[in-house]
């Protein structure tokens, strides 16, 4: 007989101001036999689905974790979607931090519900709409939604005082998780990296890039599109957390390469740009943006790319040694940083305007 699954006392609550209680269920589930744990947390979130009826629905975008849907609607309407963690991802994210800035999103309308968590994932709300890919990302309707809710998660705050920018603290974890393993053959030498780190760290210090909320993973299938109610909203928040504006945005641009057939000819040209900061901040500041505003923030926003380059390269040859997940990691770390050596020169000569 089955044991039942039993809303666990150990499982860890996220901290910070009280939020609704979030249940946690002491369940594991096979990355490699998703399934029969799925429907395990199914019986308890919805009692009422007859279990011969539950419909399954498999994403295979994530280069993360490992997506399934369940449902019983052919519309979806009422979906559950489980997520379990990729092998090891805990080096990467903190998963403490993720629930916690799911509840903070989801407070401010920005994240859909969470059911619940459980051994080595969690269980949230389907967001109606589609996902969006490189050749919707461009268009001018739907870039400026994008800019508008990310500035509207920019000022999102959890207390009076801002944090210090994870981005240094992650790169700095990332490296160290990986400089014994770097091969020459593939990437840059180690010594390279370790200079080039301390290089990113040295210059966009210095640009004065306001410290927001960020959701810092802004690729093209983390945004929804919802055409019926004329807007778009984000999702996935494993690596959300406080860090420079400038970070989240050229990281954005950034995706608009795309993530299976990375293609940088796809980059935004500065005209798109411009327009899209021009949009961002018009929505942040409530006003119209000068151009000084918008070719300041343009030239923060290429220089941050240049770390989010940096960043995604170290994130993949972690994943290269521990995923299961059929992706070929190595060869996307050699085009993140072949692509920050030769836009490095160029972005570098950027001026910011006085």
């Amino acid at each position: 007989m089955e044991e039942k699954a039993v809303a666990s006392a150990g499982c860890w609550e996220p901290p910070g101001p009280p939020r609704a209680a979030v249940p946690c269920f002491g369940v594991t589930v096979d990355q490699d036999d998703i399934l029969p744990g799925a429907l395990r947390l199914i019986r308890e979130l919805r009692p009422h689905w007859k279990p011969d009826q539950v419909r399954t629905k498999r994403f295979k975008d994530g280069i993360t974790n490992k997506l399934l849907a369940c449902y019983v609607e052919e519309d979806m309407r009422d979906c559950v979607l489980v997520r379990v963690y990729g092998e090891r991802t805990e080096l990467l994210v903190d998963r403490e931090n993720e629930v916690r800035n799911f509840q903070l999103l989801r407070a401010h309308g920005c994240a859909p519900k969470l059911y619940c968590t459980f051994q080595n994932g969690l269980c949230y709300e389907y967001v109606q709409g589609v996902a969006l890919g490189p050749e919707h990302i461009r268009e001018p309707q739907l870039f400026r939604l994008i800019a508008l809710e990310m500035a509207k998660i920019h000022t999102i705050h959890t207390n009076g005082s801002l944090p210090k920018p994870t981005l240094w603290h992650k790169m700095h974890r990332y490296f160290t998780l990986v400089k014994d393993e770097i091969s020459p053959r593939d990437v840059p030498k180690v010594e390279v990296l370790e200079q080039e780190l301390a290089w990113l760290k040295e210059h966009l210090s210095q640009l004065d890039s306001p410290v927001v909320f960020c959701h810092n993973d802004l690729l093209c299938k983390n945004i929804i599109y919802d055409r019926d109610k004329g807007h778009v909203r984000f999702i996935d928040y494993e690596y959300a957390g406080y860090n420079y504006q400038a970070f989240d945005i050229g990281n954005h641009f950034n995706e608009f390469a795309g993530v299976n057939e990375v293609d940088y000819c796809r980059y935004p040209a500065r005209e798109i740009q411009l327009q899209w900061l021009r949009y961002y901040l018009e929505a942040q500041k409530g006003t119209a943006a000068s151009p000084r505003e918008v070719e300041r923030l343009y030239a923060q926003v290429n220089k941050f790319a240049l770390a989010s380059h940096f960043f995604w390269a170290l994130w993949a040859l972690i994943q290269n040694q521990y995923s299961t997940i059929s992706f070929d990691f190595l060869r996307y770390a050699v085009i993140r940083f072949n692509q920050y050596f030769k836009v490095k020169p160029q972005v570098s000569a950027l001026e910011m305007p006085k």
